[in-house]
Protein backbone atom coordinates (compact mmCIF):
# COMPACT_ATOMS: atom_id res chain seq x y z
CA UNK A 1 0.00 0.00 0.00
CA UNK A 2 1.50 3.23 -0.91
CA UNK A 3 2.83 5.61 1.35
CA UNK A 4 0.99 8.89 2.65
CA UNK A 5 3.46 11.98 1.20
CA UNK A 6 3.65 13.59 4.18
CA UNK A 7 3.34 13.53 7.43
CA UNK A 8 1.20 16.19 9.89
CA UNK A 9 2.68 18.59 11.34
CA UNK A 10 2.54 18.86 15.46
CA UNK A 11 -0.51 20.17 16.89
CA UNK A 12 -0.98 22.55 20.25
CA UNK A 13 -3.28 21.93 23.02
CA UNK A 14 -5.39 25.01 21.94
CA UNK A 15 -5.46 23.49 18.32
CA UNK A 16 -6.46 20.20 19.56
CA UNK A 17 -8.97 21.82 22.13
CA UNK A 18 -11.16 22.99 19.20
CA UNK A 19 -10.70 19.28 17.40
CA UNK A 20 -11.87 17.75 20.59
CA UNK A 21 -15.15 20.12 21.03
CA UNK A 22 -15.92 19.63 17.14
CA UNK A 23 -15.61 15.85 18.32
CA UNK A 24 -18.23 16.36 21.47
CA UNK A 25 -20.45 18.18 19.45
CA UNK A 26 -20.92 15.59 17.13
CA UNK A 27 -20.93 12.71 19.77
CA UNK A 28 -24.21 11.47 19.06
CA UNK A 29 -25.55 7.78 18.70
CA UNK A 30 -24.13 5.52 20.91
CA UNK A 31 -20.56 4.39 20.94
CA UNK A 32 -20.53 3.20 17.88
CA UNK A 33 -21.51 6.26 16.14
CA UNK A 34 -19.36 8.33 18.19
CA UNK A 35 -16.38 6.20 17.49
CA UNK A 36 -16.93 6.12 13.68
CA UNK A 37 -16.64 10.46 14.31
CA UNK A 38 -13.49 9.81 16.19
CA UNK A 39 -12.03 7.52 13.63
CA UNK A 40 -13.31 9.83 10.46
CA UNK A 41 -11.80 12.87 12.06
CA UNK A 42 -8.89 11.96 13.98
CA UNK A 43 -7.21 8.93 11.54
CA UNK A 44 -8.95 9.83 8.15
CA UNK A 45 -8.75 13.60 7.92
CA UNK A 46 -6.72 14.79 10.41
CA UNK A 47 -4.08 11.48 10.44
CA UNK A 48 -3.34 12.51 14.29
CA UNK A 49 -3.10 8.52 14.95
CA UNK A 50 -2.94 5.55 12.25
CA UNK A 51 -5.42 2.58 11.76
CA UNK A 52 -3.71 -0.11 14.01
CA UNK A 53 -3.00 2.02 16.91
CA UNK A 54 -6.50 3.44 16.73
CA UNK A 55 -8.23 0.22 16.88
CA UNK A 56 -5.33 -1.48 19.37
CA UNK A 57 -6.52 1.80 21.49
CA UNK A 58 -10.47 0.63 21.35
CA UNK A 59 -9.91 -2.69 21.91
CA UNK A 60 -8.12 -1.90 25.28
CA UNK A 61 -10.77 0.52 26.38
CA UNK A 62 -13.33 -2.30 25.92
CA UNK A 63 -11.63 -4.12 28.45
CA UNK A 64 -11.87 -1.32 31.12
CA UNK A 65 -15.17 -0.16 32.87
CA UNK A 66 -16.76 2.66 31.92
CA UNK A 67 -18.07 4.48 28.57
CA UNK A 68 -15.11 3.23 26.09
CA UNK A 69 -15.26 5.79 23.76
CA UNK A 70 -14.85 8.78 26.12
CA UNK A 71 -12.06 6.68 27.75
CA UNK A 72 -10.91 6.13 23.95
CA UNK A 73 -10.84 10.15 23.39
CA UNK A 74 -8.72 10.51 26.79
CA UNK A 75 -6.21 7.95 25.64
CA UNK A 76 -5.57 9.25 22.11
CA UNK A 77 -5.75 13.08 24.10
CA UNK A 78 -3.03 12.12 26.46
CA UNK A 79 -1.04 10.38 23.96
CA UNK A 80 -0.53 13.41 21.97
CA UNK A 81 -0.58 15.88 25.24
CA UNK A 82 -0.18 13.68 28.49
CA UNK A 83 -2.59 14.59 31.10
CA UNK A 84 -3.77 17.82 30.14
CA UNK A 85 -4.54 16.36 26.42
CA UNK A 86 -6.54 13.74 28.03
CA UNK A 87 -8.42 16.00 30.23
CA UNK A 88 -9.37 17.90 27.62
CA UNK A 89 -10.24 15.44 25.07
CA UNK A 90 -12.00 13.63 27.62
CA UNK A 91 -13.66 16.27 30.00
CA UNK A 92 -15.15 17.67 26.35
CA UNK A 93 -16.47 14.86 25.60
CA UNK A 94 -18.59 14.87 28.71
CA UNK A 95 -19.33 18.42 29.30
CA UNK A 96 -22.43 18.63 26.46
CA UNK A 97 -23.96 15.99 27.35
CA UNK A 98 -24.09 16.79 31.06
CA UNK A 99 -25.26 20.16 30.46
CA UNK A 100 -28.33 19.04 28.03
CA UNK A 101 -29.43 15.89 30.05
CA UNK A 102 -29.34 18.63 33.38
CA UNK A 103 -31.49 21.11 31.90
CA UNK A 104 -33.76 18.25 30.65
CA UNK A 105 -33.96 17.02 34.55
CA UNK A 106 -35.21 20.44 35.18
CA UNK A 107 -37.77 20.42 32.71
CA UNK A 108 -38.76 16.73 33.55
CA UNK A 109 -39.17 17.14 36.86
CA UNK A 110 -41.23 20.56 36.70
CA UNK A 111 -43.25 19.83 33.78
CA UNK A 112 -42.49 16.42 32.74
CA UNK A 113 -46.53 15.30 34.18
CA UNK A 114 -47.91 18.55 32.22
CA UNK A 115 -49.60 17.69 28.94
CA UNK A 116 -47.70 18.06 26.41
CA UNK A 117 -44.34 17.10 27.77
CA UNK A 118 -45.84 13.86 29.34
CA UNK A 119 -47.07 12.75 25.43
CA UNK A 120 -43.46 14.09 23.85
CA UNK A 121 -41.84 11.34 26.62
CA UNK A 122 -44.77 8.75 26.13
CA UNK A 123 -43.80 8.49 22.63
CA UNK A 124 -39.66 8.63 23.48
CA UNK A 125 -39.74 5.79 25.25
CA UNK A 126 -41.69 3.74 23.52
CA UNK A 127 -39.30 4.10 20.37
CA UNK A 128 -36.54 3.69 23.07
CA UNK A 129 -37.46 -0.08 22.40
CA UNK A 130 -36.45 -0.16 19.05
CA UNK A 131 -32.91 1.61 19.84
CA UNK A 132 -32.11 -0.92 22.66
CA UNK A 133 -33.48 -4.06 20.06
CA UNK A 134 -31.10 -2.91 17.37
CA UNK A 135 -28.10 -2.41 20.32
CA UNK A 136 -28.45 -6.35 20.40
CA UNK A 137 -28.54 -7.09 17.00
CA UNK A 138 -25.50 -5.16 16.53
CA UNK A 139 -22.99 -6.09 19.07
CA UNK A 140 -24.33 -9.66 18.11
CA UNK A 141 -23.82 -9.84 14.72
CA UNK A 142 -20.68 -8.90 15.75
CA UNK A 143 -19.57 -11.00 18.77
CA UNK A 144 -21.29 -13.97 18.38
CA UNK A 145 -19.47 -15.96 15.82
CA UNK A 146 -19.32 -19.31 17.13
CA UNK A 147 -20.90 -21.64 19.40
CA UNK A 148 -19.09 -21.03 22.26
CA UNK A 149 -19.74 -16.91 22.50
CA UNK A 150 -23.48 -17.83 21.88
CA UNK A 151 -23.47 -20.18 24.48
CA UNK A 152 -22.05 -17.69 26.85
CA UNK A 153 -24.83 -14.91 25.69
CA UNK A 154 -27.58 -17.23 25.93
CA UNK A 155 -26.29 -18.52 29.73
CA UNK A 156 -25.99 -14.60 30.54
CA UNK A 157 -29.25 -13.80 29.64
CA UNK A 158 -30.93 -16.77 31.52
CA UNK A 159 -28.52 -15.89 34.48
CA UNK A 160 -29.68 -12.40 34.59
CA UNK A 161 -33.52 -12.36 33.73
CA UNK A 162 -34.46 -15.65 35.46
CA UNK A 163 -31.91 -16.02 38.41
CA UNK A 164 -31.77 -12.34 38.92
CA UNK A 165 -27.81 -13.06 38.84
CA UNK A 166 -25.63 -9.64 39.78
CA UNK A 167 -24.13 -7.72 36.41
CA UNK A 168 -20.76 -7.68 37.86
CA UNK A 169 -20.61 -11.42 38.57
CA UNK A 170 -21.33 -12.14 34.93
CA UNK A 171 -18.82 -9.94 34.02
CA UNK A 172 -16.32 -11.44 35.97
CA UNK A 173 -16.98 -14.77 35.22
CA UNK A 174 -17.20 -13.87 31.67
CA UNK A 175 -13.56 -11.95 31.38
CA UNK A 176 -12.30 -15.66 33.21
CA UNK A 177 -13.64 -17.68 30.84
CA UNK A 178 -12.23 -15.64 27.98
CA UNK A 179 -9.05 -14.90 29.68
CA UNK A 180 -7.83 -18.69 30.14
CA UNK A 181 -9.56 -19.83 26.68
CA UNK A 182 -7.34 -16.80 24.96
CA UNK A 183 -4.30 -17.58 26.94
CA UNK A 184 -4.77 -21.48 26.27
CA UNK A 185 -5.19 -20.28 22.52
CA UNK A 186 -9.12 -21.91 21.62
CA UNK A 187 -9.64 -20.27 18.53
CA UNK A 188 -13.28 -19.71 19.56
CA UNK A 189 -11.98 -16.74 22.12
CA UNK A 190 -9.77 -14.84 19.07
CA UNK A 191 -12.73 -13.39 17.55
CA UNK A 192 -11.43 -9.40 17.93
CA UNK A 193 -13.76 -7.06 19.80
CA UNK A 194 -14.80 -3.15 19.53
CA UNK A 195 -17.44 -1.42 17.39
CA UNK A 196 -15.00 -1.60 14.24
CA UNK A 197 -13.76 1.28 12.51
CA UNK A 198 -14.56 3.24 9.07
CA UNK A 199 -14.33 1.70 6.05
CA UNK A 200 -11.61 2.77 3.61
CA UNK A 201 -8.36 3.55 3.03
CA UNK A 202 -6.43 2.23 5.81
CA UNK A 203 -4.07 5.46 7.39
CA UNK A 204 -0.91 3.81 8.07
CA UNK A 205 0.53 4.41 11.68
CA UNK A 206 3.91 5.72 10.37
CA UNK A 207 2.08 8.32 7.95
CA UNK A 208 0.24 10.27 11.13
CA UNK A 209 1.36 12.76 13.61
CA UNK A 210 1.69 10.22 16.34
CA UNK A 211 3.52 7.92 14.15
CA UNK A 212 4.40 4.27 15.71
CA UNK A 213 6.79 5.54 18.33
CA UNK A 214 6.37 5.09 21.91
CA UNK A 215 6.07 8.38 23.91
CA UNK A 216 8.30 9.49 26.22
CA UNK A 217 5.47 9.78 28.95
CA UNK A 218 4.30 5.79 28.08
CA UNK A 219 7.40 5.21 30.28
CA UNK A 220 6.89 6.65 33.61
CA UNK A 221 8.50 5.41 37.07
CA UNK A 222 6.79 3.73 39.88
CA UNK A 223 6.54 6.96 41.50
CA UNK A 224 4.66 8.74 39.28
CA UNK A 225 2.42 6.37 38.25
CA UNK A 226 1.67 6.05 42.11
CA UNK A 227 1.38 9.55 42.29
CA UNK A 228 -1.00 9.31 39.54
CA UNK A 229 -3.31 6.75 41.31
CA UNK A 230 -3.44 8.88 44.55
CA UNK A 231 -4.66 11.91 42.88
CA UNK A 232 -7.58 10.28 41.29
CA UNK A 233 -8.66 8.01 44.02
CA UNK A 234 -8.53 11.12 46.44
CA UNK A 235 -10.56 13.08 43.56
CA UNK A 236 -13.19 9.88 43.15
CA UNK A 237 -13.05 8.42 47.09
CA UNK A 238 -12.86 11.46 48.99
CA UNK A 239 -16.17 12.97 47.85
CA UNK A 240 -17.54 9.69 48.88
CA UNK A 241 -16.29 9.38 51.94
CA UNK A 242 -16.91 12.83 52.79
CA UNK A 243 -20.64 12.07 52.67
CA UNK A 244 -20.34 9.01 55.18
CA UNK A 245 -19.21 11.46 57.70
CA UNK A 246 -21.41 14.12 57.53
CA UNK A 247 -24.38 12.59 56.45
CA UNK A 248 -24.45 9.31 57.33
CA UNK A 249 -25.16 6.21 55.21
CA UNK A 250 -28.89 6.84 54.91
CA UNK A 251 -28.25 9.55 52.77
CA UNK A 252 -29.58 9.56 49.73
CA UNK A 253 -26.54 11.76 48.46
CA UNK A 254 -24.31 9.00 50.42
CA UNK A 255 -26.19 6.34 48.49
CA UNK A 256 -25.77 8.12 45.06
CA UNK A 257 -22.08 8.29 45.83
CA UNK A 258 -21.51 4.84 47.04
CA UNK A 259 -23.94 3.18 44.00
CA UNK A 260 -22.56 5.11 40.94
CA UNK A 261 -19.23 4.05 42.49
CA UNK A 262 -19.67 0.75 42.49
CA UNK A 263 -20.75 1.11 39.16
CA UNK A 264 -18.13 2.69 37.91
CA UNK A 265 -15.85 -0.33 38.23
CA UNK A 266 -18.14 -2.93 37.12
CA UNK A 267 -19.72 -0.99 33.81
CA UNK A 268 -17.91 -3.43 31.04
CA UNK A 269 -19.26 -3.79 27.83
CA UNK A 270 -20.75 -0.46 27.75
CA UNK A 271 -23.85 1.85 28.77
CA UNK A 272 -26.70 -0.67 27.43
CA UNK A 273 -25.25 -3.60 29.43
CA UNK A 274 -25.07 -2.01 32.70
CA UNK A 275 -28.20 0.17 32.56
CA UNK A 276 -30.24 -3.40 33.11
CA UNK A 277 -28.11 -3.69 36.33
CA UNK A 278 -29.11 0.27 37.20
CA UNK A 279 -32.79 0.47 36.11
CA UNK A 280 -33.38 -2.96 38.54
CA UNK A 281 -31.58 -1.43 41.40
CA UNK A 282 -32.86 2.29 41.17
CA UNK A 283 -36.15 1.77 40.48
CA UNK A 284 -36.41 -1.69 42.37
CA UNK A 285 -34.09 -1.49 45.19
CA UNK A 286 -33.38 2.08 45.93
CA UNK A 287 -36.79 3.36 44.36
CA UNK A 288 -35.52 6.72 43.08
CA UNK A 289 -38.01 6.83 40.05
CA UNK A 290 -39.82 4.38 38.16
CA UNK A 291 -39.49 2.01 35.47
CA UNK A 292 -41.51 4.42 32.82
CA UNK A 293 -39.38 7.31 33.89
CA UNK A 294 -36.20 5.27 33.47
CA UNK A 295 -36.82 5.14 30.07
CA UNK A 296 -37.90 8.86 29.40
CA UNK A 297 -33.95 9.00 30.71
CA UNK A 298 -32.69 6.63 27.89
CA UNK A 299 -34.80 8.83 25.63
CA UNK A 300 -32.71 11.84 26.46
CA UNK A 301 -29.48 10.45 26.59
CA UNK A 302 -30.13 9.16 23.18
CA UNK A 303 -30.96 12.26 21.99
CA UNK A 304 -28.28 14.64 23.55
CA UNK A 305 -24.20 14.48 22.43
CA UNK A 306 -22.15 12.27 24.73
CA UNK A 307 -22.30 9.10 26.20
CA UNK A 308 -25.20 7.09 26.81
CA UNK A 309 -24.49 6.76 30.40
CA UNK A 310 -25.07 10.02 30.73
CA UNK A 311 -28.33 8.81 31.61
CA UNK A 312 -26.96 8.07 35.24
CA UNK A 313 -26.94 11.88 36.00
CA UNK A 314 -30.65 12.12 35.01
CA UNK A 315 -30.98 8.96 38.09
CA UNK A 316 -28.92 10.73 40.43
CA UNK A 317 -30.93 13.44 39.83
CA UNK A 318 -34.45 11.95 39.81
CA UNK A 319 -33.54 9.95 43.20
CA UNK A 320 -32.14 13.69 45.28
CA UNK A 321 -35.24 15.48 44.21
CA UNK A 322 -37.23 12.66 45.17
CA UNK A 323 -35.63 13.24 48.40
CA UNK A 324 -34.55 16.57 49.13
CA UNK A 325 -33.78 16.62 53.08
CA UNK A 326 -33.23 20.33 54.37
CA UNK A 327 -32.78 21.30 50.75
CA UNK A 328 -35.43 22.79 48.11
CA UNK A 329 -36.16 19.77 45.16
CA UNK A 330 -34.58 20.98 42.52
CA UNK A 331 -30.89 22.29 44.62
CA UNK A 332 -30.89 18.38 45.64
CA UNK A 333 -31.42 17.03 42.04
CA UNK A 334 -29.06 19.31 40.98
CA UNK A 335 -26.23 18.05 43.22
CA UNK A 336 -27.83 14.02 43.13
CA UNK A 337 -27.21 14.41 39.10
CA UNK A 338 -23.61 15.99 39.12
CA UNK A 339 -22.30 13.62 42.30
CA UNK A 340 -23.78 11.14 40.16
CA UNK A 341 -21.67 12.07 37.03
CA UNK A 342 -18.57 13.10 38.91
CA UNK A 343 -18.11 9.34 41.07
CA UNK A 344 -19.21 7.60 36.86
CA UNK A 345 -16.39 9.58 35.15
CA UNK A 346 -13.31 10.61 37.63
CA UNK A 347 -12.88 6.56 37.63
CA UNK A 348 -12.62 6.75 33.70
CA UNK A 349 -9.58 8.97 33.84
CA UNK A 350 -7.90 7.28 36.54
CA UNK A 351 -7.86 3.64 34.54
CA UNK A 352 -6.36 5.59 31.61
CA UNK A 353 -3.65 7.48 33.24
CA UNK A 354 -2.84 4.93 35.27
CA UNK A 355 -3.61 2.29 32.72
CA UNK A 356 -2.53 3.80 29.04
CA UNK A 357 1.43 3.35 29.53
CA UNK A 358 1.02 -0.37 30.15
CA UNK A 359 -1.97 -0.96 27.86
CA UNK A 360 0.48 0.65 25.06
CA UNK A 361 2.76 -2.01 25.62
CA UNK A 362 0.27 -4.76 25.20
CA UNK A 363 -0.78 -5.26 21.64
CA UNK A 364 -1.17 -9.08 20.64
CA UNK A 365 -2.21 -10.11 23.97
CA UNK A 366 -4.03 -13.26 23.29
CA UNK A 367 -5.41 -13.39 26.84
CA UNK A 368 -6.68 -10.29 27.24
CA UNK A 369 -8.19 -10.75 24.02
CA UNK A 370 -10.01 -13.74 25.03
CA UNK A 371 -11.80 -12.00 27.96
CA UNK A 372 -12.79 -8.99 25.62
CA UNK A 373 -14.62 -11.71 23.19
CA UNK A 374 -15.86 -13.52 25.88
CA UNK A 375 -17.23 -10.34 28.01
CA UNK A 376 -18.64 -9.51 24.25
CA UNK A 377 -20.77 -11.89 23.97
CA UNK A 378 -22.25 -11.75 27.71
CA UNK A 379 -23.07 -8.52 27.00
CA UNK A 380 -25.35 -9.38 23.96
CA UNK A 381 -27.34 -11.87 26.57
CA UNK A 382 -27.58 -9.03 29.46
CA UNK A 383 -28.44 -6.51 27.04
CA UNK A 384 -31.37 -8.96 25.70
CA UNK A 385 -32.34 -8.27 29.15
CA UNK A 386 -32.47 -4.94 29.19
CA UNK A 387 -34.68 -5.11 25.92
CA UNK A 388 -37.20 -7.33 27.59
CA UNK A 389 -37.07 -5.39 30.39
CA UNK A 390 -38.07 -2.22 28.97
CA UNK A 391 -40.91 -3.78 26.71
CA UNK A 392 -42.58 -5.30 29.61
CA UNK A 393 -42.65 -2.36 31.41
CA UNK A 394 -43.86 0.40 28.12
CA UNK A 395 -46.31 -1.96 26.73
CA UNK A 396 -47.54 -3.27 29.54
CA UNK A 397 -49.33 -1.30 32.65
CA UNK A 398 -49.29 -3.82 35.25
CA UNK A 399 -46.55 -5.86 35.60
CA UNK A 400 -45.97 -8.26 39.11
CA UNK A 401 -43.13 -10.22 40.45
CA UNK A 402 -43.36 -13.92 40.08
CA UNK A 403 -41.35 -16.12 41.68
CA UNK A 404 -40.82 -20.00 41.68
CA UNK A 405 -37.97 -21.49 43.58
CA UNK A 406 -34.67 -20.10 42.54
CA UNK A 407 -36.82 -18.13 39.80
CA UNK A 408 -37.47 -14.73 39.65
CA UNK A 409 -38.86 -12.33 37.07
CA UNK A 410 -41.26 -9.92 36.10
CA UNK A 411 -44.33 -10.99 34.27
CA UNK A 412 -46.90 -8.65 32.61
CA UNK A 413 -50.57 -9.26 32.91
CA UNK A 414 -51.49 -9.49 29.55
CA UNK A 415 -54.75 -7.75 30.02
CA UNK A 416 -53.26 -4.48 30.85
CA UNK A 417 -51.38 -4.39 27.56
CA UNK A 418 -51.16 -0.55 26.31
CA UNK A 419 -52.36 -0.75 22.72
CA UNK A 420 -51.10 2.93 21.54
CA UNK A 421 -47.47 2.30 23.33
CA UNK A 422 -47.71 -1.44 21.58
CA UNK A 423 -48.13 0.13 17.95
CA UNK A 424 -45.76 2.87 18.31
CA UNK A 425 -43.19 0.91 19.41
CA UNK A 426 -44.03 -1.58 16.63
CA UNK A 427 -43.81 1.36 13.78
CA UNK A 428 -40.51 2.41 15.05
CA UNK A 429 -38.89 -1.29 15.23
CA UNK A 430 -40.43 -1.49 11.63
CA UNK A 431 -38.63 1.85 10.84
CA UNK A 432 -35.48 1.17 11.96
CA UNK A 433 -34.97 -2.04 11.09
CA UNK A 434 -36.84 -2.30 7.64
CA UNK A 435 -37.25 0.89 6.07
CA UNK A 436 -33.46 2.22 7.53
CA UNK A 437 -34.99 5.29 9.31
CA UNK A 438 -32.06 7.36 11.25
CA UNK A 439 -32.91 7.06 15.10
CA UNK A 440 -33.25 10.95 15.46
CA UNK A 441 -35.84 10.80 12.82
CA UNK A 442 -37.65 7.55 14.21
CA UNK A 443 -36.74 9.45 18.39
CA UNK A 444 -38.27 12.59 16.55
CA UNK A 445 -41.22 10.53 14.62
CA UNK A 446 -42.44 8.67 17.56
CA UNK A 447 -42.08 11.58 19.93
CA UNK A 448 -44.74 13.54 17.70
CA UNK A 449 -46.95 10.52 17.69
CA UNK A 450 -47.11 11.31 21.38
CA UNK A 451 -48.07 14.36 21.74
CA UNK A 452 -51.06 14.39 18.73
CA UNK A 453 -52.23 11.48 21.30
CA UNK A 454 -52.15 14.07 24.03
CA UNK A 455 -53.67 16.63 21.89
CA UNK A 456 -56.19 13.91 20.79
CA UNK A 457 -56.77 13.00 24.55
CA UNK A 458 -56.23 9.33 24.22
CA UNK A 459 -53.41 9.40 27.48
CA UNK A 460 -54.51 9.83 30.46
Amino acid sequence: MPRVASIPAPVSLGEAFWVWLRIAALSFGGPAGQIAVMHRILVDEKRWIGEHRFLHALNYCMLLPGPEAQQLATYIGWLMHKTRGGLVAGGLFVLPGAIAIMALSWIYALYGHVGIISGLFFGLKCAVLAVVLQAVIRIGSRSLKNTVMRSLAAAAFVLIFFFNVPFPLIVLAAGVIGFFGGRAGVAAFQVGGGHGAASGKIVADADTLLGEVLPAHANPTIGQSLRQALVWLVLWLAPVAALFVLMGEGSVFTQIATFFSKMAVVTFGGAYAVLAYVAQQAVEHYHWLSAREMLDGLGMAETTPGPLIMVLQFVGFMGAFRNPGMLSPLLAGTLGGLLATWVTFIPCFLWIFLGAPFIERMRGNKALSGALSAITAAVVGVVLNLAIWFAIHTIFRVVQPFSAGPIHFDLPQLASVDLWALAISAVAIVAMFRMKVGIFTTLGGASAAGIALHFAGVLA
